[in-house]
C-alpha cells in the first residue's frame, strides 16, 4: 500500500507533532493498533505458549494433549499422529508444535507410556515421524491427573468443544517434570526434581518440618547445588560429566550434564583439541542405553590434568541458571521451588478435600435412595397409587404415605425422589430382599464414616495418600544426579602446553615465534611469562607471538599467580660503585605488563648473580672481589640458605661495599622450604593448602601418599592438587615405606579368608593385593603397626561358637605384596569387624641435621622438582 493511500482509521492516530514543531523537534507517537498489538502478542506468549501454569505444571499445548490422551483412551495404543490430530480440537496451531511437545513428555517417562521410537535425550536423536510411534496414559498419570467432576471447564478456541482450564494435578509436576519457556520479555526455566524426594518433601510440609529439595537430572552426573538459590533467579547449577579413568591412557565418560547430549559434548572435546587446550590421540562413543564416551589419550599426558581440563574447557561442566517463573491468576509469578511445592502440596490437599466432600454427597445421596426406596417397598406405599387417575395425585399419594417413615432421613422427600421411586420395576419390588436392602445401608454408613474421618483429619489423609503414590510408582525413581560441592578449576594449570616459548636475551624478545632462538619452555597461549632483566627490572606479560621486554634478559620463565613456593636468589650492585647486596624473595602477584625494580633504584645498578628456584633451594656461591687498595679477603663464600626470604622490595643484605669481580656457583643447593602440610577436603574429594577437610601431614619433596581402594588395589602417588580419587577409596594417608599394611580377604576362588600383611615394594605401579577371582572380596585392611580383628562365627545347627579376637602382627608375618597369606579360619564367618590397635610407639622423623628451614609454603604444585635445572642457574664475570 503507497503512503499515499494509507490513511488511519477511525480512532487512530498516525503522528502528533504539532506540539513541537515551531521549536524544530519531532515527536513521532505510534497508536491505534500498533499501541495494542504488541501488549497482545506479549500477553498471548506469556500466558498461552511459553510459561507452565502453578496449578498443574502444564502449558496450554501440554495440557491439551493430556486433555485428548484421556479422550481417546480405552487402555490401548494409539498412534501419536491420531493423538495429534485430536489435539487440534483444541489448540490452535500446527501439528508440528503438538508433536513435539507430546515427545518431549514422553521421553520424560512419566505421564505418557511410550511404545516405538520416541528418541533418545542422552546421543540427540530425534523420535520417529508421528504415524510411526504410539502412546497412552501411565497409570500414574491415570492416578493424579483426571478427576472430572471438580474440573473447571471453558470452551475451546473455536468454541465447539469444553477443554480443562487446569488440570486437577494431585502432584507436584511441574518440579518432578522441570520446564522451560521464552516468552515475550521473560523467560522460565525449572528445572527437574526427584520424584521420591518431592513425595517426601511435601510430606515434610503437611508435618510442619523444614525440607530441602534439589534438581536431579535424568542424564545423571554430578551437580554443584550451593549456589542453587531455590531455583529463583541469580541462582546458578554447576553440572558435571562422570569421567573415570579406566587406565593411564583412557578416560571413560559415563554420565553427561544436563542440557547436553553426546554429541554435543564430544564436539566440545574435539573443538578444545583443535585449539590446543587439551591433548586426545583418539575419542569413541559407545553409547547405547548408557552413556560410554571413551577418550585415548597421548603417551605421557596426564589423566587428572586432561580431566580438569574436560572440566574447564568443554561441555563436561555446565552451568545452568534457574529461573522460576509460573502462571497464577493470569499473571507471570517469580517464585522459588520451595514455594512451589508448598503452594502444590496445599493444591493437593484443597482437591483430595473436594474430591472427597463429592464423594459423601453421592454416598449420602444413595444411602437416602436406598432408605426412601426400603421404605417405600417395605410398607407398600406403592399400592396408594393404585386408585389414582392423575400423575399429580400419583406423587401427591407417595408424598403423603412417606411421611410417617421419613423422621430418620437426612434430608426432605424432593419430588425427584418420589419421581424415580415412580420408576423402580415391579419385579425388583417383588424380589425385594429387606435384610439385604438393610446390609447396603450400612455398608453406606461406614464409607460415609470413613469418608467423614478423612475430611475430619485430611492433612493425615493426604500423607497417606503421597506415600501410596511412592510405593506404587517411586521404585526404579532414585536420585540419579550426585550432589556434591565442585573444587574451583584454574584454567592456568591445567590447560594444556602445546607450543613452545622461545628467548632472544640479547635483543630483548620473547614469544612463540621465535623458533630459531633460544628454546625456555612449553607454554600455552593464556599463561603469563615472567622476566627479570640485568638492570634490575622485572616484568609479566602474556605470552604472545614475539614481545619486546628490554634488552640484557638474565631469567624467563612460566608465571604462576600465587606461587610462594618459587624463590629467586639475586646479588646485585647498587649503583655503578655503590655496595653490593643479595636478597631472596617470591613473587606472587604483580600487575601484567608493569615494570618493577627490584634493585634500590639507582642509576647504574646492575644484577650480578640470579637464580630462579622451583623449590626454594637456597645455593652456595663464590664471591671473588677486585684488587683494590690493601683488601685482604678477596673470596669467601655466600649461602643463600643464610639469607631469610623477604618481599621482592627490599634492599637485602650487604655482601661487600668493594667491586665484585665475578661470582661463581660452587655447589647447587637443597630446599629450605618447610615441609607441606596438605588436607583432604572429602566434600569434594580434592586435596589442599588452604586447611580444608582432614590433614593428611606435612610432605617433603619425595614424599607420597598411599590410596587402598575397596577393590584390593593398592598404589603410592606424589601429592598433587590435580589428583582425582576413585570412589571405592578407603585409605587415604601419608606413605610410610616400613610401616606393614594388614589385609582379610576372601578368596573367591578357593572361597575362603586369608590374612596377609604386607609393604609396598614398587611404589610406583598399582598393584592388587587380593586373589583375582571375581568373587573376591577385601574385607578389612589396617595400616595400624598392630591391628586387631574380631571374627564373628554363624551359628550352625544351633551352636553360636565365641568371637574370635586375632592380632594380626602375631598371626602371620610381613611377606610379599602377591603372597597369599595365611588362612583365617575353617569355620564359616559371619562377619570380621576391626577393632582399635594394640598401643605402638612410632618412631619420630628426624629431619637432615644439614637442612635449615628458612620460611614455610604451603602452596603445592605438580610442577614441583626435587633439584633446579642448570638452565636456572645464570654466572656472569666481567673484566
Amino acid at each position: 500500500m503507497s503512503e499515499d493511500n494509507f490513511e488511519p482509521q477511525e480512532g487512530e492516530e498516525l503522528y502528533d507533532n504539532t506540539e513541537h514543531q515551531e521549536q524544530g523537534d519531532t515527536i513521532t507517537k505510534v497508536t491505534g493498533m500498533y499501541k495494542d498489538w504488541f501488549l497482545d502478542y506479549a500477553s498471548y506468549v506469556i500466558l498461552e505458549r511459553a510459561v507452565p501454569a502453578i496449578e498443574d505444571g502444564f502449558k496450554p499445548v501440554q495440557r491439551r494433549i493430556m486433555h485428548s490422551l484421556k479422550e481417546l483412551d480405552d487402555g490401548r495404543y494409539n498412534k501419536v499422529a491420531n493423538v495429534v490430530g485430536h489435539t487440534m480440537q483444541y489448540h490452535p496451531h500446527g501439528d508440528a508444535s503438538i508433536g513435539d511437545a507430546m515427545v518431549q513428555i514422553g521421553q520424560k517417562d512419566l505421564l505418557i507410556d511410550t511404545q516405538g521410537n520416541w528418541g533418545n535425550i542422552l546421543t540427540g536423536d530425534s523420535a520417529a515421524a508421528p504415524r510411526y510411534i504410539e502412546a497412552r496414559l501411565s497409570k500414574f498419570a491415570l492416578d493424579v491427573l483426571y478427576s472430572p467432576k471438580i474440573t473447571t471447564w471453558q470452551l475451546s478456541y473455536d468454541g465447539r468443544k469444553n477443554e480443562p482450564v487446569n488440570l486437577p494435578v494431585k502432584f507436584p509436576l511441574l518440579l518432578a517434570q522441570g520446564a522451560e519457556g521464552i516468552a515475550v520479555g521473560l523467560s522460565t526455566k525449572v528445572l527437574p526434581h526427584n520424584f521420591n524426594e518431592l513425595i517426601d518433601a511435601s510430606i515434610k510440609i503437611l508435618k510442619n518440618k523444614p525440607f530441602t529439595i534439589y534438581p536431579d537430572f535424568p542424564t545423571a552426573g554430578i551437580a554443584d547445588m550451593s549456589n542453587y538459590n531455590e531455583g529463583m533467579r541469580g541462582g546458578r547449577v554447576r553440572v558435571r560429566a562422570r569421567i573415570n579413568q579406566v587406565d593411564k591412557s583412557t578416560l571413560a565418560i559415563t554420565q553427561i550434564p544436563f542440557s547436553t547430549t553426546t554429541s554435543s559434548l564430544i564436539d566440545s572435546i574435539l573443538k578444545a583439541n583443535d585449539k590446543g587446550k587439551i591433548k586426545i590421540k583418539k575419542i569413541e562413543d559407545n553409547t547405547a542405553a548408557d552413556v560410554e564416551i571413551l577418550i585415548h589419550l597421548p603417551t605421557g599426558v596426564s589423566p587428572d590434568k586432561t580431566i580438569d581440563a574436560l572440566f574447564a574447557f568443554t561441555a563436561c561442566e555446565t552451568s545452568i541458571a534457574p529461573l522460576g517463573c509460573v502462571i497464577q491468576d493470569h499473571k507471570p509469578l517469580f517464585i522459588g521451588v520451595k514455594d512451589m511445592l508448598k503452594m502444590s502440596t496445599h493444591q493437593t490437599v484443597d482437591l483430595l478435600k473436594r474430591e472427597l466432600e463429592i464423594k459423601l454427597d453421592e454416598l449420602e445421596e444413595q444411602w437416602h435412595f436406598l432408605s426412601l426406596e426400603r421404605i417405600f417397598i417395605e410398607n407398600r406405599i406403592y399400592r396408594l397409587i393404585e386408585e389414582e387417575e392423575t400423575w399429580e395425585g400419583v406423587i401427591k399419594a407417595i408424598d403423603e404415605g412417606l411421611k410417617p417413615f421419613t423422621k430418620n432421613l437426612k434430608r426432605a422427600v424432593t419430588e425427584e425422589d418420589i419421581i424415580r421411586l415412580t420408576e423402580i420395576r415391579i419385579k425388583r419390588i417383588s424380589k425385594f430382599d429387606i435384610d439385604k436392602a438393610q446390609e447396603k445401608i450400612e455398608a453406606l454408613e461406614g464409607e460415609i464414616a470413613q469418608v467423614k474421618h478423612h475430611l475430619e483429619h485430611i492433612i493425615d489423609f493426604a500423607i497417606d495418600y503421597f506415600r501410596n503414590l511412592k510405593e506404587k510408582y517411586g521404585k526404579g525413581r532414585e536420585r540419579k544426579t550426585e550432589l556434591r560441592n565442585f573444587d574451583n578449576i584454574e584454567a592456568a594449570k591445567v590447560v594444556m602446553r602445546n607450543t613452545k616459548l622461545y628467548v632472544n636475551r640479547s635483543e630483548g624478545f620473547i614469544g612463540t615465534g621465535l623458533k630459531k632462538d633460544e628454546y625456555v619452555a612449553d607454554c600455552s597461549d593464556i599463561d603469563d611469562v615472567i622476566v627479570f632483566l640485568r638492570d634490575g627490572s622485572m616484568i609479566v606479560t602474556k605470552v604472545d607471538v614475539k614481545t619486546f621486554v628490554g634488552k640484557d634478559i638474565l631469567y624467563v620463565a612460566i608465571f604462576t599467580k600465587g606461587d610462594k613456593r618459587t624463590t629467586y636468589n639475586m646479588i646485585y650492585r647498587d649503583g655503578r660503585s655503590a655496595p653490593s647486596y643479595v636478597k631472596r624473595f617470591n613473587v606472587t602477584s604483580v600487575t601484567r605488563d608493569r615494570a618493577y625494580d627490584l634493585t634500590r633504584g639507582t642509576k647504574g645498578s646492575q644484577v650480578l648473580y640470579f637464580s630462579g628456584n622451583p623449590n626454594g633451594e637456597a645455593e652456595v656461591v663464590t664471591i671473588y672481589l677486585r684488587q683494590i687498595g690493601s683488601i685482604k679477603k678477596l673470596k669467601f663464600e655466600i649461602d643463600f640458605a643464610d639469607i631469610a626470604i623477604k618481599g621482592r622490595a627490599s634492599k637485602g643484605n650487604t655482601v661487600s661495599k668493594y667491586p665484585i669481580k665475578r661470582i661463581e656457583l660452587k655447589e647447587k643447593g637443597i630446599s629450605t622450604l618447610k615441609p607441606r602440610r596438605i588436607w583432604f577436603d572429602e566434600t569434594v574429594q580434592r586435596l589442599n593448602v588452604e586447611g580444608r577437610g582432614e590433614l593428611l601431614g606435612e610432605f617433603k619433596a619425595n614424599d607420597r601418599l598411599l590410596i587402598i581402594n575397596q577393590s584390593g588395589k593398592v598404589k603410592t602417588i606424589i601429592p598433587e592438587l590435580t589428583t582425582h580419587f576413585d570412589e571405592d577409596m578407603i585409605v587415604l594417608e601419608k606413605w610410610k615405606p616400613t610401616k606393614p599394611i594388614s589385609a582379610i580377604y576372601y578368596d573367591g576362588d578357593k572361597k575362603r579368608y586369608y590374612v596377609k600383611r604386607f609393604v609396598i615394594e614398587n611404589e610406583n605401579k598399582e598393584e592388587l593385593f587380593i586373589s583375582e577371582h571375581e568373587a573376591s572380596q577385601l574385607e578389612i585392611v589396617s595400616t595400624d603397626y598392630k591391628p586387631v580383628a574380631e571374627i564373628v562365627f554363624s551359628k550352625i545347627k544351633g551352636v553360636q561358637k565365641d568371637n574370635l579376637v586375632i592380632e594380626l602382627e602375631e598371626f602371620i608375618a610381613v611377606k610379599g605384596i602377591k603372597a597369599q597369606g595365611n588362612q583365617l579360619t575353617a569355620d564359616k564367618i559371619k562377619q570380621i569387624n576391626l577393632l582399635d590397635p594394640l598401643p605402638f610407639e612410632e618412631p619420630e622423623e628426624k629431619e637432615p641435621e644439614d637442612i635449615e628451614v628458612k620460611d614455610e609454603s604451603e602452596i603445592l604444585d605438580s610442577d614441583d622438582k626435587s633439584e633446579l635445572d642448570d638452565d636456572g642457574q645464570i654466572t656472569m664475570s666481567w673484566d
